[in-house]
């Protein structure tokens, strides 16, 4: 699968390979380049390329999202909600095993 590559104007100023490298780099970059950040948020090219990765779920989740705090933000919280899921699917399997 392709990489996101955080470009300002002609320059690659971060790339991530997975959801937790692109919070990083989301972090990192909005920090010292945050137009470069929110243009990508606004021009849709982060969704997009969660879409592509197949992570249809936090791409729903940054739809609409222009600030690079926000997306942040929003990510903290998917995690929040994978976790939640796991620890529900793992307490069944045991209630199962019973």
């Amino acid at each position: 699968m392709e990489p996101f590559y955080f470009k300002s104007y002609d320059r690659v100023v971060g790339v991530a390979h997975d959801v937790k490298e692109l919070e990083k780099e989301i972090e990192r970059i909005g920090k010292s380049d945050p137009v470069c950040v929110n243009w990508h948020l606004q021009q849709g090219h982060i969704v997009s390329w969660l879409k592509y990765m197949g992570e249809n779920t936090l791409a729903e989740m940054l739809k609409g999202v222009n600030d690079w705090k926000e997306a942040v933000a929003r990510i903290s919280d998917y995690y929040a909600i994978q976790q939640k899921a796991r620890a529900r699917r793992s307490s069944r399997r045991k209630k199962e095993n019973l």
